[in-house]
């Protein structure tokens, strides 16, 4: 009997969600592994669900919902080897059920752990990684309190998100009630000290329990107060020793948290102290990052090697290091409603480009930029080096044209003035 892949979550219903489900479940059925698919919403998703051999609907906000769901499966002849989650908010679902019914997976406490950002700073902290001081906030006084002991700047976040939402900086206690008023919910937020310097994030996977890097990317956010990310560019343009500095000190991070399978995406500083650790995931990161490891590591399959490895299968010989470079920028245009997008055309049918999405139509309106929701069109390049695609896809991006409502008015203005 062949054994099963169970996929807890699927996949969001976004195209590089969606694209990654489709990759995992191909490389899985290439093994020949039975997939199982569990998600609350697979109509949205209909491609994953037709690739899948069996699916269920299923949340996965209750961890130990799932957890019993598969232990009757097992129970009942199931042969699931394998629990894997794309999802950031899967992960907890994924690894209760894989220690639930005895397969490799990683411990449920690490994945709760780096899920609970505040959790994730002190445990980093206690085994000697630098860390900006945090506080857990349950009210502005709490905040406060925090803000009179640092000199800001500071970040104000969510405990628990992603996508920059709710993200911003303050500079004093003045700026707090305004920074609060963005948090998604009026559950504990945290402030933290604000960290100077280049950020990158490191991209992975583990194989035989421990970390393989397989990418630098470099980053690019908007300026403060908000951070959404607006371009990467991958690998990272680095001097070979800051190259091994970050890699070293994010294997020993990783592994002092007690992760051991999968991916992991996570989020580093290069300041004077060196390299301070940012957010750590255990999937790979968003923004098309697994398209271009996929393009810059020809014949890499990302989740065959995951799944070989859940398996105890021999891994694909490497070495797995880019040999061409990639980037995506994202387009961010002026608020306004929109009534054209010139140039989009010719961008997706340039040569270079490996992805183009257009997230935004005539009639709709731009929003001013606060998180990752708010971009309205991204474009992936792929190039001989990272600092030729990063090139190419800044030029495309100013190739493209949004006119607004704002525009339309000031040019008939102009006519009949």
């Amino acid at each position: 009997m062949k054994p099963t892949l169970l996929l807890v979550g699927g996949a969001r219903e976004l195209p590089f969600s969606v694209d990654q489900g489709e990759a995992a479940l191909a490389q899985a059925a290439a093994r020949g592994i039975r997939t199982l698919v569990t998600s609350p919403a697979l109509a949205a998703t209909p491609s994953i669900a037709a690739a899948a051999d069996e699916t269920a609907v299923m949340g996965f906000t209750d961890p130990e919902a799932t957890a019993q769901w598969a232990r009757r499966r097992v129970a009942a002849g199931e042969p699931i080897a394998a629990v894997y989650a794309l999802l950031e908010m899967a992960q907890v679902a994924a690894a209760d059920t894989a220690a639930a019914i005895g397969v490799p997976g990683n411990p449920p406490e690490a994945i709760r752990r780096i899920r609970t950002k505040d959790a994730c700073r002190a445990a980093l902290a206690a085994a000697g990684f630098v860390q900006p001081a945090v506080r857990l906030c349950t009210s502005a006084a709490d905040a406060q309190d925090f803000l009179r002991a640092h000199a800001g700047p500071c970040i104000v976040k969510p405990r628990d998100d992603m996508g920059s939402t709710g993200v911003s900086q303050i500079s004093s206690v003045v700026d707090l009630s305004a920074a609060m008023a963005l948090l998604p919910d009026a559950r504990a937020f945290l402030v933290e000290e604000f960290v100077s310097g280049p950020e990158f994030s490191v991209e992975g996977i583990f194989q035989g329990g421990q970390p393989m890097v397989l990418a630098i990317t470099a980053k690019e956010t908007v300026p403060p107060p908000f951070f959404v990310e607006i371009a990467h560019t991958l690998p990272a343009d680095l001097p070979e020793p800051r190259r091994q500095e970050i890699c070293e000190t994010v294997s020993a991070a990783l592994l002092s948290l007690g992760l051991r399978v999968g991916a992991f995406h996570v989020e580093v500083w290069l300041t004077p102290r060196g390299v301070v650790l940012g957010e750590v995931h255990g999937r790979f990161g968003g923004d098309r990052i697994h398209t271009m490891l996929e393009y810059t590591i020809p014949g890499i399959e990302l989740f065959g090697l995951i799944i070989d490895d859940m398996l105890g299968r021999p891994p694909a010989p490497g070495p797995f290091e880019p040999t061409r470079g990639a980037a995506v920028r994202y387009l961010t245009p002026p608020p306004g409603t929109v009534v054209a997008v010139e140039g989009w055309d010719a961008v997706r049918a340039h040569p270079a480009v490996l992805h183009a999405e257009l997230m935004i139509e005539p009639g709709a309106v731009i929003r001013p930029l606060r998180d990752s929701l708010d971009r309205v069109a991204m474009i992936v390049v792929g190039a001989e080096t990272s600092a030729r695609a990063r090139e190419l896809a800044e030029e495309l991006a100013a190739s493209v044209r949004f006119v607004t409502a704002a525009d339309t008015r000031r040019t008939k203005d102009s006519a009949t003035g």
